[in-house]
């Protein structure tokens, strides 16, 4: 099974090829060029570095969300369009589902990752592990870190969780994370780019059918877009 991952969902993203579970080619989004100059240019690069092409492939992965509205338009905008092109199927995938897939052996019946959405919020979610890997606990949200950690807290119930993050210096700075830290609860640094965790997953996806095509293929963007906000402020305030 040979796919490309696209990653744009916020400035941390990427582009890579594999082959099953072996990456074969990465090219991280590092600078600050917007993903509409940036994708196919770097998507170019990947394939002049092998024997590949987009027609080759036996599908594509895309980061469907949670992340920026722009850079998720972007990615699935161009995914959709080769998937239509060269009849693909399309692996659609969580980056915070992506955070809990790893090399590593750990035994943590819980796994909480979450992922910095500015404005003093975090996109996040909550796993058990079922089977080799992980399941939600209920649906990715939006929300601020002390209130994601409450709810982590409550459903956790003493037991040990493993905290796949990003950006660790959100949740070392919480009041309450020396007491998490002291019940067993372990930070694990998930550093960018992250096409190696999405890969995995996206193997997964494509062995298991888990797949969809253009025309379904949707963003999870969790939090409304500004635009959508103002209009409902400017709608309620016509009312009144």
């Amino acid at each position: 099974m040979r796919f490309i991952v696209v990653d744009t969902a916020d400035a941390r993203g990427s582009v890579a090829l594999f082959d099953n579970l072996e990456l074969l080619s990465v090219e991280a989004h590092s600078t600050e060029e917007d993903y509409s100059s940036w994708l196919l240019p770097a998507v170019n690069r990947l394939f002049a570095n092998s024997s590949l092409s987009l027609a080759g492939l036996d599908g594509y992965a895309v980061c469907a969300g949670p992340g920026s509205f722009t850079g998720l338009r972007v990615g699935l905008t161009t995914v959709k369009a080769w998937a239509e092109i060269h009849c693909k199927p399309i692996a659609a995938l969580s980056r915070l589902a992506a955070l809990t897939v790893n090399d590593l052996q750990s035994d943590e019946p819980l796994v909480a990752s979450y992922i910095d959405a500015r404005r003093e919020q975090v996109f996040a979610a909550l796993y058990a592990r079922l089977g080799s890997g992980f399941a939600p606990l209920g649906e990715e949200s939006v929300t601020s870190l002390a209130d994601f950690a409450a709810k982590v807290k409550e459903e956790a119930q003493g037991k040990p969780v493993r905290w796949v993050t990003p950006d660790p210096k959100m949740l070392e700075s919480l009041p309450d994370w020396p007491l998490f830290a002291g019940s067993g609860h372990i930070l694990d640094l998930a550093r960018p780019p992250f096409a190696r965790r999405l890969g995995l997953l996206a193997y997964r996806r494509f062995r298991d059918g888990g797949t969809t095509d253009a025309l379904s293929l949707d963003a999870n963007y969790v939090r409304r877009s500004d635009a959508e906000v103002f209009s409902k402020r400017n709608n309620s305030g016509s009312k009144a």
